[in-house]
């Protein structure tokens, strides 16, 4: 029995990914995707953003999800404190942009206060280091409709105006991710 727990713990740190987390001073992926402000689909670019201040790159499972209805309507409330540091918010999740255009615009959530922009095959979240989680697919949002794929931890990326991560928040629930996330940029504006 022992070596049977040995052999799966093995295993399983075998199955972890090569890459980790981005920390604190690493050069934060530059990306370009698809977005929704307001519910409208443009272009969004993190290079573009990072010209106007530091960016709070949120990541969350899904738009409509419990926590990150939760964590949505907390930055929307906080936009303006976020703002007035010279910071930008751009969330961002595994939804297609029809998803996101919804969620984007309902005055409960996003409230067209910020972006949320699309990763559907996960590659900006695998750049940050972030797995995709495949088990969750097939789940219900608030509104009990099925989310066609998977989930990316919530972990928040604060993004100084040098491309650099400033700060990373996780393990937090969304409100408190949102409070500890309005910390870090008003630290790191105040020393700019």
């Amino acid at each position: 029995m022992k070596f049977l727990v040995v052999g799966s713990l093995f295993a399983s740190l075998l199955a972890l990914p090569a890459f980790a987390q981005l920390g604190v001073g690493d050069a934060a992926l530059q990306f370009n995707t698809q977005a929704s402000l307001g519910g409208k689909a443009y272009d969004y670019s993190l290079q573009e953003s990072l010209k106007k201040g530091p960016v709070v790159v949120y990541f969350y499972p899904t738009a409509f999800g419990g926590g990150c209805s939760i964590q949505a309507r907390a930055f929307a409330v906080d936009h303006d404190k976020f703002a007035k540091a010279g910071a930008t918010i751009v969330g961002v999740s595994l939804d297609d942009i029809g998803r996101l255009n919804e969620f984007s615009a309902d005055p409960e959530f996003c409230a067209s206060k910020f972006p949320v922009a699309s990763d559907t095959d996960g590659e900006i979240a695998n750049a940050y280091g972030l797995t995709v989680n495949e088990a969750t697919k097939g789940r219900k949002d608030i509104r009990g409709v099925t989310v066609n794929h998977g989930s990316i931890d919530r972990t928040t990326f604060i993004v100084g105006q040098d491309g650099k991560v400033a700060a990373t928040i996780g393990g937090l629930k969304p409100a408190e991710n949102v409070a500890q996330a309005l910390t870090e940029i008003q630290k790191l504006t105040h020393h700019h």
